[in-house]
């Protein structure tokens, strides 16, 4: 077993997922740079240091969990001069997949190993160890990195090489924030024509529509007693962040020249729903704005 992991990023997934290491029997050192999140990781249990640089100075693996491909640039610049020569480094954040290549490069040259592992799951599957990996490697770094995501996760699914894992990430991510409108759609409109939602549910979770955005994060409270519906959208995963993946894929969808009707479409009416509701949300209180009639989407050009 690696004697000792830094975990860089303490937030509602990184600290849970910090924690589950902790309790495998890893040595995890963490840092975030948020006073709350350092102090809520300590009162886990979890040893804090002062720096980041500090975390990673004894650690076998660094492992991310940042907001954006920007910070996960920065951090890497930031501490691989005081990494131990030959280190796994392991991305758990969702990022561009060409930054995830340029973070990959970086470590390379300074002579470590890496891997872009993002997760599914949210911050339900953060605290349960229940998350899905999906990891761009070579062989020997996905390897290295299986036992550690098996602390963390039920599922470690190899994608192929560096960056393959933030590609299958969006693509899946992508198929998400649709879904969940199409279930919102069908859950409002089902109201109207004076259906139940317990009826709806009951057909649609055992018929074709069956799908995870309606038989684990249902959009209406009652039916789903687990999902954030029923704690008026608190945890889960936050609006601001699908609309941030949604983005992701429509950025990587103009650098290789596919049309994405309905994941551009589906961009705009979470852009207008962040705008009213604000990003911290689950997702799908985008059934709200739909319900409410007040979701009307700006052109992808108004967008842009």
């Amino acid at each position: 077993m690696t004697s000792s992991v830094a975990f860089l990023g303490l937030g509602n997934m990184g600290g849970p997922m910090a924690a589950n290491l902790a309790k495998a029997g890893y040595r995890v050192v963490g840092f975030d740079p948020v006073p709350a999140a350092a102090e809520a990781a300590r009162a886990a249990g979890l040893d804090v240091a002062a720096t980041a640089a500090d975390a990673v100075a004894t650690a076998d693996v660094v492992i991310t969990m940042l907001p954006s491909g920007r910070h996960v640039l920065a951090c890497y610049t930031d501490v691989l001069p005081h990494a131990r020569t030959g280190s796994l480094f392991v991305d758990c954040s969702t990022i561009d997949v060409a930054e995830a290549r340029a973070a990959a490069v970086l470590a390379a040259e300074a002579g470590h190993h890496t891997c872009d592992a993002p997760v599914s799951g949210g911050v339900v599957g953060a605290q349960a160890a229940t998350l899905t990996f999906m990891v761009g490697a070579d062989d020997d770094a996905f390897t290295a990195a299986t036992p550690l995501l098996n602390a963390m996760g039920r599922r470690v699914v190899h994608c192929g090489v560096s960056g393959a894992g933030q590609a299958a990430k969006i693509c899946n991510n992508l198929i998400l924030g649709i879904s969940m409108l199409a279930v919102s759609e069908a859950f409002v409109l089902g109201e109207r024509l004076g259906l139940s939602a317990d009826a709806l549910f009951d057909v649609a979770s055992v018929s074709s529509g069956q799908c995870w955005a309606l038989t684990t994060n249902c959009p209406v409270p009652g039916p789903v007693p687990t999902s954030p519906a029923n704690r008026d959208y608190q945890g889960g995963f936050a609006a601001g962040l699908m609309l941030k993946d949604l983005g992701l894929a429509r950025d990587a969808a103009q650098a290789t020249g596919v049309e994405l009707a309905l994941g551009a479409h589906a961009a705009d009416l979470y852009t207008a729903f962040v705008e009213q509701d604000g990003p911290g949300r689950d997702f799908s209180a985008v059934i709200t704005g739909i319900s409410a009639g007040t979701l009307a989407p700006r052109t992808s050009e108004e967008a842009s």
